[in-house]
């Protein structure tokens, strides 16, 4: 309640928790992007999202402790885990296309597992951070904003906006979304399903190790840090459905928020399990919706 009491008599407290939330969702969204795109194309649920995102981290700390700057380090770290993604499609994934999605789950949930000790046996279990040297803006309000959250924002919405050109107005784009929407008779156009399926996961990737490195710049990177992420990235695509890159973004500016503020009124350690909470009632709510839509098709 005190916490509360402060929430209301200090409204530029208000307005930092909404910005920090706003930028913080920018980044949850960039996960959620390639979750969406897995998801809608190859009808796949990749629980081993957020270890992507770890693994993006991991590979920005050491391009930076080898001298690379931290800015340009994030797109290196991008094409490495495309990659990556290219070949864990070409290992794991491909047996899993067309598979039910129960499977899916299972297998996805097994690899995060292999990727979680990997991480672990090569970085070891220690917490670590990358300074950027950007520094934070101080508003005339009090309002403080960090720089690379700024950078991390203005990232979600450019990969968000080309990532739908991409898909609009590129032959593989094209490709891509003929398959998601009939993978039959696109291969009866000519279109190499399995190429496909490789290029869209590996470029969930590409896209999870950019969000990796902004997190390793904005927050912390361990071993163990995926689960949460893809739990962010799945409420994330639940609200917002696979269709539009808006709504994506939307949803996670309001995840943010929602985090921010549990945070700050419950206190940053029951935060996490704020968040599992969220997943809950969401997804109770969207099978009542679900069940009442039946209802009045019968």
């Amino acid at each position: 309640m005190t916490n509360l009491a402060v929430l209301v008599q200090s409204p530029e407290l208000n307005l930092q928790l909404v910005v920090d939330g706003l930028l913080a969702g920018a980044i949850f969204a960039l996960a959620a992007y390639g979750m969406a795109l897995v998801w809608g194309v190859m009808n796949l649920i990749n629980v081993a999202q957020g270890e992507l995102v770890m693994l993006g981290g991991y590979i920005v700390i050491w391009l930076v402790g080898k001298g690379v700057p931290a800015m340009l380090a994030v797109p290196v770290a991008a094409a490495v885990m495309y990659c990556v993604g290219w070949g864990l499609y070409r290992i794991v994934i491909f047996r899993l296309v067309e598979r039910d999605l129960f499977v899916s789950v299972l297998a996805t949930f097994g690899l995060s597992i292999v990727l979680q000790q990997l991480a672990n046996l090569a970085f070891g279990a220690n917490v670590r951070t990358v300074d950027a040297g950007l520094g934070s803006l101080l508003l005339p309000s009090g309002l403080v904003v960090p720089k690379i959250k700024l950078a991390a924002f203005a990232a979600a919405l450019a990969l968000g906006a080309g990532l739908m050109l991409f898909l609009r107005h590129s032959r593989r784009g094209q490709a891509i979304r003929a398959t998601a929407q009939n993978a039959r008779a696109a291969r009866v156009l000519g279109v190499d399903a399995d190429r496909i399926y490789a290029s869209t996961f590996a470029l969930n990737a590409a896209i999870c190790g950019a969000a990796g490195g902004l997190v390793a710049m904005t927050w912390i990177i361990h071993p163990y840090l995926g689960l949460p992420y893809t739990v962010r990235a799945f409420m994330i695509v639940v609200v917002a459905g696979l269709g539009s890159m808006l709504p994506v973004l939307g949803a996670g500016g309001g995840l943010g928020i929602a985090e921010n503020y549990a945070g700050f009124l419950l206190g940053t350690e029951y935060q996490t399990a704020f968040l599992y909470a969220l997943l809950v009632a969401i997804l109770v709510s969207r099978n009542l919706m679900l069940r009442r839509r039946r209802g009045y098709l019968r």
